[in-house]
């Protein structure tokens, strides 16, 4: 095994004793743009019952940013070194007692993608750890199904990305190629539309909103002309996405432009999610098949009087009223967790390649 970053990371382990088996724990990872949950789970034992309840969560650890889209290969790997550390730390393990790991993050939208990232792991990892990669819409799913990948996720968050299976293992994505490639109806497309509306009608290219004060307040800027310094400041994609919550603020209080952006990145959403439907059967030939439609990211989540994920699943309906909207009671790390636990108990009736 190596040292990544510096050597303290791993220092934890020379107090922790170690273990033969390898197969005390296990842990899973959801990595994303704007931050990183890592969950340490002891390892349940095989059951035909399902999920044990509760879950044998030993410990959580949280982190930044580790889509190496966003932050680059060496910060994102940092990031998610720490990560796995510090679950370990907290659990009072290490690397020796993992049986299996299951990191789902952003950014893994290739095979290569997940050969870098596996072969990284196994020099981190003993030998005998199973080490399985997959984007984080994999985990997202998993957290709303309970570990059986059948369906489709919707993940609105900082990014957004429609990712969905069939029960014989085809997989189908749409959306989440990033924002330069357009991933409107995200955290960060709704709230870029905002900073564009802002600066068209300070221009008089567009219609007044009410979000050039809402938005200057926010940010504490005395006029529209300090908003091009702000955003190249500092372009990351979970800070342009925070603007999020005044742009609904806005809509609520009538605004008709962000009204409009909202209404914009509901179809967009829904156009996601139709376009794996229809690329999987997922609601089968009649298309009023019954499938799974898990709902995740803070878009997604209600606000007062504009609920995003509400109005997205009215439109899904209208065109597929099989479909069974979920809101996952777990968090996707959770998710990914019982995808290593599937995985490593040689269950999961994927096509995923053990490594």
């Amino acid at each position: 095994m190596k040292r990544y970053r510096n050597g303290e990371v791993w220092d934890f382990e020379h107090e922790n004793p170690l273990s033969r088996d390898g197969s005390d724990v296990i842990l899973g990872l959801d990595g994303g743009t704007t931050s990183t949950v890592c969950i340490c789970m002891a390892m349940p034992a095989a059951s035909r019952d399902g999920v044990p309840d509760p879950l044998p969560v030993l410990a959580r650890a949280v982190a930044g940013c580790s889509n190496h889209n966003s932050v680059g290969e060496i910060a994102a790997r940092e990031t998610l070194e720490q990560v796995m550390a510090d679950a370990l730390s907290k659990s009072g393990s290490n690397r020796a007692a993992v049986g299996a790991v299951c990191l789902a993050v952003s950014g893994v939208n290739h095979p290569t993608d997940q050969q870098r990232i596996l072969d990284w792991l196994k020099d981190m990892f003993p030998s005998h750890v199973k080490l399985f990669v997959q984007n984080d819409a994999v985990a997202a799913l998993a957290s709303g199904t309970l570990g059986r990948l059948h369906g489709c996720v919707l993940i609105a968050g900082t990014g957004t990305i429609a990712y969905g299976f069939t029960e014989d293992g085809r997989e189908a994505r749409a959306a989440g190629a990033g924002p330069v490639l357009g991933d409107w109806g995200s955290g960060y497309g709704i709230a870029s539309q905002a900073l564009t509306a802002v600066v068209r009608a300070h221009d008089g290219r567009g219609p007044q909103t009410m979000l050039t004060h809402s938005i200057l307040r926010r940010l504490s800027l005395p006029s529209p002309d300090e908003l091009i310094g702000w955003t190249y400041a500092d372009p990351s994609w979970a800070r342009i996405a925070a603007l999020v919550p005044v742009v609904v603020s806005c809509a609520e209080a009538g605004d008709q432009v962000a009204n409009k952006i909202l209404q914009d990145s509901v179809k967009e959403l829904a156009a996601s999610v139709k376009a794996v439907v229809q690329k999987l059967s997922l609601s089968g030939e009649d298309g009023r098949g019954r499938f799974p439609l898990v709902m995740v990211g803070g878009v997604l989540e209600a606000n007062k009087g504009w609920d995003i994920g509400k109005e997205v699943v009215n439109c899904i309906l209208k065109d597929y009223p099989g479909a069974h909207p979920i809101r996952p009671k777990v968090e996707p790390a959770i998710g990914a967790a019982l995808l290593a636990w599937n995985f490593y108990l040689g269950e999961s009736e994927n096509h995923f390649d053990n490594i």
